[in-house]
This record gives structure tokens, C-alpha cells and sequence, in this order.
């Protein structure tokens, strides 16, 4: 019968797996405690943690959290990176630090269901940080909201011209027609400005 400990460490590792953005394995067969340290801490700065487990029990994680293709791999003196938040930014802190200590190996990762070779991994961490990503999309939405901010702005001015044409008339004594002050609260017509830049994007 299992001991309570085994239990408990093998439901630790599965949580881990299943909360986990990504995973990935390692071999630091050959690294001094310092490297491993260093390692560590560049793995915590990119929101990751780095632990060694025993291979057994990470392969009945595994099993029970129903992720295949990982036990060819779980095998020697491997440890787990998981990527608890942003899983480019783990790769990249892995693949940098195999770059400057040889003795490192990446071995496998596992993420969205797919097991990733170290091939992968590498270019995995070839991807533009989340910060950049972002602010390209964001760059990439400025012309469409400049556009509508004409679209806007033209609307306002129109609106404007109209409620004040229409004050005039009633302050004047003239009989403003039923309909024409909710008129006012409508565009007649798309705005030049807006119909330049349709024209441009076609």
C-alpha cells in the first residue's frame, strides 16, 4: 500500500501539471549548485518554478492528470520547469541558460495537450515577449479607432451646427418643424474624412 507522503507527493506534481501554463523537462546532470541556483531564480523572474522530482512519481502524476508522451522522457536526474504564468517567457529563460552551460539539457516540454522536443522549445523561446505582442496589436487598432474618432468628431460638429441653427430659429420666433430637432442627432451622411480612408484601405 502506498505511503501517505508518496500519495501526497504525487497529487503535489499532478496539481502542478494541471495548473501550469506549460512544463518542461530538464536534465542539470553536471551543474554546480550555483548554476542551479542561477537557474532557478532567472525561472522565477520569468513567473516559472524548477523543481526536481522523482521520476516515478512525476510518471503517476502524469498518468493521473491523463497527459501522455512525457515517460520516455522522465528518466535520469531530470527536473520540471513549470510555467506557472507565461510559458514563451520560461522557454526563453531555459533556452538562454542552455546556451551558457552546456551540461544543460532540454529535453521535452508539454503545452496544450502537445508534447514539444526541444527543437520547439527552442523556438518557442524565439517568440516576442507578451508586452510586444500587445503593443503591436494595439498599433495595429490605432488606424481603425482613428477613424472613428473623425467619425465622431465629425458627427459633434455637425449636431453642434444643427441645435445651434435651431435655437436661432426659436429665439427668432420661427416655428421649428416636428422631427428636425432629432435630426439633428443624426449624421446625413458619412463624414469626407472617413470616406477618404475607406478609399485608401480599398
Amino acid at each position: 500500500m502506498p505511503r501517505p507522503e508518496k500519495i501526497q507527493a504525487v497529487a503535489d506534481i499532478r496539481e502542478k501539471l494541471e495548473s501550469s501554463r506549460a512544463v518542461f523537462l530538464t536534465e542539470y546532470r553536471g551543474l554546480s549548485v550555483k548554476a542551479v541556483q542561477d537557474l532557478r531564480r532567472s525561472l522565477r523572474d520569468a513567473g516559472a518554478e524548477y523543481k526536481v522530482v522523482k521520476m516515478t512519481l512525476a510518471k503517476l502524476a502524469a498518468g493521473d492528470a491523463g497527459i501522455e508522451g512525457l515517460d520516455d522522457y522522465l528518466a535520469g536526474p531530470t527536473a520540471l520547469a513549470f510555467a506557472e504564468d507565461d510559458a514563451v517567457a520560461t522557454a526563453k529563460a531555459l533556452n538562454d541558460f542552455s546556451k551558457s552551460n552546456e551540461a544543460f539539457v532540454l529535453k521535452a516540454g508539454y503545452l496544450a495537450g502537445q508534447i514539444l522536443s526541444s527543437e520547439q522549445i527552442s523556438k518557442l523561446a524565439e517568440i516576442e515577449p507578451r508586452e510586444v505582442l500587445l503593443g503591436r496589436i494595439a498599433g495595429a487598432a490605432k488606424a481603425p479607432l482613428f477613424k472613428a474618432a473623425g467619425m465622431f468628431g465629425s458627427f459633434t460638429r455637425d449636431a453642434a451646427s444643427v441645435f445651434a441653427q435651431l435655437l436661432d430659429k426659436k429665439e427668432s420666433g420661427e416655428s421649428v418643424p416636428a422631427g428636425e430637432a432629432s435630426e439633428a442627432a443624426k449624421p446625413d451622411e458619412e463624414p469626407e474624412e472617413t470616406k477618404a480612408a475607406e478609399a485608401e484601405e480599398e
